[in-house]
């Protein structure tokens, strides 16, 4: 189930908070919010978010609202918690980063003029009060890291499907979350970008608060919270349709600061880099937060400078176009040389803009301007603080708001800046607001043709148009990468040592790869631009008149008839203004959960104006583009009929849609990163450092023998191809890529290659449970009713028929076939899940009651309120149809059949965890209110006398089995009239009811849950579950499916002081089961047990003990408790209940603060931010929004998780051993070669042919085909190339194949039938070196046979892989190979020997050679298998001392375990 869902569509969590120990105080704290969490301490913002994605912030999740007003009363907070808290109260009380506000104040000089060189400014996705680094006391916040968007070499393995590492940086302050969390909250919760504010550089906060909550109705009021608090989970950002496209749009590729090395997941790098102050005058810099892209950028204006840009041209051709090179994977180099900084204001046509992320990438974009006669409020509806004026404007001497000429802008990914000549900042167009769109009726008159071609000129057509390069356009990206400009140079320096036929096969090769991954490239933008594009035919109402165009060409403020033509995906995010209309949000949510949408009121409509995003009420109205339409009707007219005009208001159109912003994650994804990858790019370096020191000894020896320098030049650059194989970026895919293929055969999809090996370090696992580890949908286990004359329950009523009839106008059996908010759609019942199968238990039929009738309800506040006489009709089977006229008369005479009108619903309210309905039944006088919600919330609401006296009892004894139970309560009022029950307030409606029984649901373990479980624990995994569910059905089923052992004693906090919201609370942790055994609050660990209870000491210091703690006291943990408190909090528990889905995300990012690496498995629903926010998510949804996650599996338990680790394992370690055996590969190339070089000789064209394409391509692609391991082993594999462990063995094997290279070399020499090379003539025009000599011969016999030999040393098998011989390619590859070699070595035919430029040697001698390669089989095998373990295990007890450093490394959760013993 979805857990804090919207009122409409989302599932309905009636059972928050059952546990009996909680009862009594959820009744002496009724009024509190289940989630009343306190974000952040003294101004640090503790939000929530998607972990490391690019998200769309137009999509809806637990907004603070409530949090803001709630904390209205708390005096013990903080001003300054407070203020940042208070979010609608001042909505135009924007407030600055305190680091930018810092920067800047007491730099205006004696002139009055300021230097307004740089300036920070939060585009916001959050609501007011929400930015980026509110003010603190006294320090400052960490802003968050923008995600990396490539890296200079990529990695070198970038073209292959990888991404680059990526840093997350842990807070300052414990109390602040992880870096980025402040900004990922923002964007989670149906915000996007409002305005690119730049006022508050000065402003004060003085924000107030809102007041009490109030939940009285009028006549047109719906509950104010459930929208409020809707938890709609968040779109995926790491959307893609099997790979990602590479830089896609007008700029330069984004190249990182790191050009070599890159990054690596959660490095700490959590600010822009400093920056040397900027010019004076106007600003030059902008720092600015995009929600969309949970990116923190620094724009900063460049012009080049004529001469220098001259003078770069001359250099780069006299370079050849290396410099050009070097100042396009470098632009930090090319824009020192050539540009100079300059205020935005006063760039020209030439000037550009750098973008500059926390990362260190830089992209640039063109400044681009367009004629625009139009007033600046067009273009900027925000007035700008008087503080950042320019001098010219602050001066009064220009009209702040004078109509434009033209107007300057920049695009950086789909996003339009748009440059305020006013204050010299940029802003995001997508802030802008209409100031007329005050009042619905106000809005209906449509756009004139003025403002129409104004706006279609600002904001561009209404496409999600993807720019799509040309061929030669990514051709040239392409040819220009690092890896390929390699292998270019290395193909034109063999052609130079006439090696035609090695350079025409690399070449070869070379050419398809380029021509694949173009062809890939062009068929993933064509997907993607299928999927974005969108153009339908719309009905519009512009000029006063309706004229049917494309849905392309609508703007902001147009009114789309939503009916005709029949609209069946919605081309614009757009607001209902009359009708109303179910959708099917899963695009968004992952959740096919149909949603239903209301008009929208004149108060949301005008918050609309100051709301960053939609917020509150208006996510009942707002339709999101490219969400499926299930059904609109017409709006129902003041007189009664129907059939009027749907009506809809466009908002935003193209990519500041919500669907846009879905795009832009895929197109820009954040990508991940491995230390692997680091390490083998660190490795490479060492590699051609080993090939210079090569070098430097065999060219002073080329130096005695006279060879000519040219051909020591080539001979050195050839010696760097040997040792850096261009072919080794491919390898390090090719285990990756097995797994992949291996997966998919399981029905589990990967999106993100990289992540494969991520999953092979993988230490906690966490699950949702509802969907995940149980069932996916509910099953009634039947009802309990209070028995009639007894004050205690009756049985258990497994049919609705065994429900004793009673006489009672509130009974419990209308209250099931009536409490819902269910629809009928094309005779199909839909809604929530829960509400389906309570009405199917009924067995009765369900019609709308829109045939009914409709009337006017008039209100106070001014204009007519049309409603359904009857929404809905419910009767038992074979019942006639609903009369209108007996609805209205009350007694008709001519009545006869039961049949239940449900005249008016209040919807599902997160905070009140209910909803109710008012029914009239068929010839009555009167109407019945029934109520639907969680067992504790019915003692709030209802008479005391009618609960039964078992009633806290047989609660628990529900909830402690893993059952979901809701109540159900009623009341009957005489002689209520339809319109006094249309202008009842909702809490006249819910209060003095009677308890009318309880229904209990049954959610069921997966088949595949327990053994999986089981399998993770057996392998020391770290189990974890993420529910929203109640804390003891949570715990009961982590108790059945054996997550918790069944032994252990599990702890869960309760407030004794104080509650969520106060910072001076205080918490007990009793034992669930043994309520007087406590913890310690602060160590957490068990004080003495109580006296009765006999316990040994060993039992006691054994720490089989575990914590569940829910949402509320999870936050208050985090905000308020002692680090270490917080930290041993995080590694002790093991079920995180009532969690919503930011706190699911957080509880991820939490972890992964420790150093684990988090895997987590979810649904999708609200899962989806969680998901992304692990280091590998892997969802069960087949829905879109799943595709946010890496992994996607169609099998419906948690058995994929098993599959995943296996066979990450299986490709880390096949990563590995394909590196190592790369490496040592040239190695023993690099050794062959010196060797040769030291009397200038070298290998022949087709020897190295035979060595590079018939060896080693056959071999490094085979051995990644072994399959995983079965089981899953309790260790980990090494996840470092600079381990001990592959060091030891490298160098070891290194060793051994050079020392028998070298007894060859030597041992040939000394033979008597030897005969040395002829003396190279000095003078001679041929400068190629000889190859037909005996040392060659030995040298490439003996190696011929090492290559083999490492590839099998290096084929690890068990625990994470097979064993070597069940790969059939592998051996096939290793058998041809070594039986070839044989024959070449012992019996060469003449052909091949004239091919290879052998020499004839004895026979003696070449056994001798092939007793010496035997020899080197032993030692090598055992060296591996003995020698290295030994090595390595010696090497770690000399650097035992070292031990702390697993601090530094992140391993805190390692140190935190180890003080609780």
């Amino acid at each position: 189930m979805s857990e804090a869902s919207s009122s409409n569509g989302s599932g309905h969590d009636y059972t928050e908070g059952a546990s009996p120990l909680d009862i009594q105080q959820a009744l002496d704290s009724a009024n509190r919010a289940r989630r009343d969490s306190r974000y952040g301490e003294d101004g640090d913002a503790m939000f929530d978010g998607p972990g490391h994605s690019v998200n769309p912030s137009s999509v809806s999740r637990m907004t603070l609202r409530d949090h803001g007003r709630r904390s209205s009363g708390y005096s013990l907070g903080s001003r300054s918690r407070r203020d940042s808290m208070s979010r609608d109260s001042r909505p135009h009380s924007r407030r600055m980063s305190r680091d930018s506000a810092d920067s800047r104040h007491g730099i205006v000089n004696g002139n009055g003029h300021g230097r307004w060189s740089e300036q920070d400014v939060t585009v916001e996705s959050g609501d007011e009060g929400e930015e980026y680094g509110s003010p603190s006391r006294g320090r400052r916040t960490t802003p968050s890291p923008e995600p990396s968007r490539s890296n200079v070499f990529g990695g070198l393995a970038s073209i292959f499907g990888r991404s680059v590492p990526v840093a997350e940086s842990p807070s300052r302050s414990r109390r602040a979350s992880l870096s980025s969390r402040a900004s990922r909250s923002r964007l989670l919760r149906r915000h996007s970008s409002r305005r690119s504010d730049v006022s508050s550089d000065y402003a004060v906060d003085d924000s107030s608060e809102d007041g009490d909550d109030r939940w009285g109705y009028t006549s047109n009021e719906e509950d104010d919270s459930s929208g409020e608090e809707a938890d709609i989970a968040s779109i995926g950002s790491d959307m893609e349709y099997r790979s990602y496209p590479p830089s896609l749009g007008p700029s330069l590729p984004l190249l990182a600061g790191d050009p070599v090395f890159g990054s690596e997941a959660r490095i700490e790098m959590g600010e822009l880099e400093p920056l040397p102050p900027p010019p004076s005058g106007a600003p030059s810099r902008q720092n600015i937060y995009i929600a969309d892209e949970d990116a923190h950028i620094r724009m900063i204006g460049y012009e080049p400078v004529p001469w220098r840009q001259w003078l770069w041209w001359f250099s780069c051709v006299l370079s050849c176009g290396v410099l050009a090179l070097l100042g396009r994977w470098f632009p930090k180099l090319w824009l020192r040389w050539v540009t100079r900084e300059r205020a935005f204001v006063d760039i020209h046509h030439r000037g550009f803009v750098v973008v500059e992320t926390a990362y260190r990438d830089i992209s640039i974009f063109p400044i681009s301007q367009l004629d625009y006669p139009y007033s600046i409020s067009t273009v900027f509806s925000t007035p700008p603080d008087p503080a950042q004026l320019l001098p010219k404007y602050r001066a009064g001497n220009a009209d702040v708001d004078a109509p434009l000429v033209s107007l300057t802008y920049v695009d950086y990914r789909y996003n339009r800046f748009a440059l305020d000549p006013r204050t010299g900042l940029f802003s995001m167009i997508r802030d802008w607001r209409d100031s007329s769109w005050t009042d619905v009726f106000g809005v209906q008159s449509g756009l004139q043709k003025p403002v129409l071609e104004q706006r279609a000129t600002l904001f561009g057509r209404n496409l999600i148009d993807i720019e799509g390069k040309s061929t030669a356009s990514l051709l040239i990206d392409e040819v220009i990468h690092p890896f390929y400009v390699f292998q270019i140079a290395s193909i034109v320096l063999w052609s130079l040592d006439d090696y035609y036929y090695y350079a025409f096969c690399i070449a070869l090769i070379s050419g398809i790869s380029i021509v694949t991954t173009l062809v890939e490239t062009k068929q993933t933008i064509a997907r993607m631009r299928e999927m974005s594009r969108f153009i339908c035919t719309v009905n519009v109402y512009r000029d006063g008149s309706w004229s049917e165009c494309d849905s392309a060409e609508l703007v902001p403020g147009d009114i789309v008839n939503l009916n005709e033509p029949p609209l069946a995906t919605l081309p614009a995010d757009m607001f209902l203004l009359s009708g109303d209309a179910i959708v099917n949000e899963s695009m968004l949510t992952g959740e096919s959960v149909p949603v239903t949408k209301i008009p929208i009121k004149n108060e949301d409509l005008a918050r609309w104006q100051d709301s960053s995003d939609v917020t509150g009420d208006m996510a009942k109205s707002f339709l999101y583009a490219g969400t499926r339409v299930v059904r609109i009707r017409g709006a129902l007219t003041t007189d009664g009929r129907s059939g009027s005009l749907a009506l809809g208001l466009v908002v935003r159109t193209g990519f500041y849609t919500t669907k846009g912003a879905l795009v832009r994650s895929m197109l820009f994804p954040k990508p991940t990163g491995f230390k692997f990858y680091r390490d083998s790019m660190r490795f490479i370096g060492v590699l051609a450092g080993v090939a210079g020191l090569g070098f430097c000894a065999s060219a002073v020896q080329f130096v005695r023998l006279g060879v000519k320098w040219h051909t020591i030049l080539i001979r050195a650059l050839d010696l760097i191809t040997v040792v850096v194989p261009p072919a080794l970026p491919a390898t390090l895919s090719i285990g990756t890529s097995f797994a992949i293929g291996r997966l998919r055969k399981l029905g589990i999809f990967c999106i993100s290659p990289s992540r494969v090996n991520v999953a092979g370090q993988i230490n906690v696992c966490c699950f949702d449970k509802t969907g995940t580890l149980t069932e996916d949908g509910l099953d009634i286990l039947g009802v309990r009713a209070p028995e009639r004359n007894a004050n205690r329950f009756g049985e258990l009523l497994e049919d609705i028929h065994d429900l004793p009839a009673s006489r009672d106008k509130a009974n419990f059996l209308h209250a099931l076939a009536t409490c819902h908010s269910l629809k009928m759609v094309d005779g199909e019942i839909i809604g929530d899940p829960l509400d389906v199968k309570m009405f199917e238990f009924t067995k009765w039929t369900l019609e709308e009651g829109h045939v009914a009738g409709t009337a006017v309800v008039k209100n106070k506040s001014g204009g007519d309120r049309p409603a359904a006489l009857v929404q809905t009709v419910v009767r038992p089977p074979g019942s006639a149809q609903f009369r209108i006229e007996d609805a209205l008369k009350g007694a008709g005479k001519h009545a006869h059949f039961l049949e239940l009108g449900v005249i008016r619903t209040f919807e599902f309210a997160s905070a009140l965890r209910r909803m109710s309905v008012i029914v009239k039944r068929l010839k009555s006088t009167s109407m019945e209110i029934y109520v639907k919600g969680a067992p504790e919330v019915m003692a709030e609401i209802c008479d005391k006398s009618t609960f039964p006296q078992d009633y806290d009892d047989l609660l628990s004894y529900y909830t402690k089995r893993g059952y979901r139970v809701i109540g159900m309560a009623g009341k009957s009022i005489e002689g209520l009239t339809w319109l006094k029950a249309q202008k009842l307030k909702r809490e006249q409606a819910e209060s003095g009811l009677q308890f009318l029984g309880l229904i209990i649901f049954e959610n069921k373990l997966k088949p595949g849950t327990t053994p999986a479980i089981q399998t993770l624990r057996a392998a020391h995994f770290a189990c974890r579950m993420i529910t929203g569910d109640n804390p003891l059905t949570a715990v009961s089923v982590a108790r059945e499916c054996g997550l918790i052992n069944p032994a252990a004693q599990v702890f869960s906090p309760a407030f004794i002081r104080g509650n969520a919201a106060s910072p001076l609370s205080r918490l007990e942790w009793s034992s669930m089961d043994e309520p007087g055994w406590k913890l310690d609050d602060y160590s957490l660990k068990p004080l003495l047990p109580p006296a009765y209870r006999l316990i040994e000491a060993e039992e006691l210091e054994s720490h089989d003990y575990t914590l569940a703690v829910t949402g509320d006291v999870f936050r208050w943990v985090i905000n308020n408790a002692p680090l270490e408190t917080m930290q041993r909090m995080l590694v002790k528990t093991q079920i995180y209940a009532r969690m919503s889905p930011d706190e699911k995300n957080e509880v991820v990012e939490r972890l992964q603060g420790l150093g684990y690496t988090v895997l987590m498995c979810g649904d999708g629903a609200n899962d989806c931010a969680a998901l992304k926010a692990a280091d590998v998510g892997l969802s069960l949804s087949e829905a879109e929004a799943s595709v946010a996650a890496p992994f996607t599996s169609r099998t419906p338990d948690i058995s994929c998780v098993i599959e995943v680790i296996k066979e990450g394992r299986a490709a880390l370690v096949t990563s590995f051993s394909c590196f190592k055996y790369m490496a040592l590969y040239s190695l023993i190339q690099f050794t062959t070669i010196t060797l040769l070089y030291s009397f200038a000789s070298s290998l022949g064209d087709f020897q190295f042919l035979y060595i590079d394409l018939f060896i080693i391509i056959p071999i490094a692609v085979t051995m990644g085909r072994t399959q995983a391991w079965p089981r899953i082993h309790p260790k980990r594999p090494t996840a470092s190339l600079v381990s001990r462990k592959v060091l030891t063995s490298l160098v070891g094997q290194i060793v051994l194949t050079s020392a028998v290279q070298f007894w060859a070399f030597f041992w040939v020499r000394s033979q008597d039938w030897y005969a040395p090379p002829a003396p190279k003539n000095p003078n001679a025009d041929d400068d190629k070196l000889e190859a037909t000599n005996y040392e060659n011969s030995a040298l490439f016999l003996v190696s011929c046979f090492q290559y083999i030999l490492v590839a099998a040393v290096f084929s690890i098998g068990p625990p994470f892989r097979q064993h070597m011989w069940t790969n059939g390619w592998f051996m096939l590859s290793m058998v041809c190979l070594s039986l070839f070699n044989i024959v070449v070595l012992l019996w060469p035919p003449a052909f091949v020997a004239s091919l290879l430029e052998l020499m004839p040697l004895p026979g003696s001698a070449r056994a001798m050679l092939l007793l010496a390669v035997v020899v080197n089989v032993l030692t090598s095998m055992a060296f591996e298998h003995y020698g290295a373990p030994a090595v390595s295990h010696v090497i770690g007890k000399v650097v035992e001392l070292r031990r702390r450093q697993r601090v530094r490394d992140g391993k805190i959760y390692k140190t935190v375990e180890g003080g609780m013993r």
